[in-house]
């Protein structure tokens, strides 16, 4: 049950940072380089908050339970 918790806890952060990242990309269109705009996203925690939820999901994906 916890895993399905962590997994859920993961998915809406890679949802929230996602989201955030898409909408993001209408700095492109002022006139940002890719360079520029890569930059930028280093420093929104957005950034950090879609990694970390995918790690999240990644991990409980990935990793069985131990058998007692």
């Amino acid at each position: 049950m916890a895993r399905v918790f962590f997994l859920l806890v993961g998915f809406g952060l890679a949802v929230l940072g996602g989201v955030s990242l898409v909408a993001y990309l209408n700095l492109l269109t002022v006139g940002f380089s890719l360079r520029e705009y890569g930059l930028f996203l280093l420093t929104r925690p957005e950034l950090y908050i879609f990694l970390s939820g995918l790690v999240l999901i990644w991990s409980i994906i990935y990793f069985p339970l131990r058998k007692k």
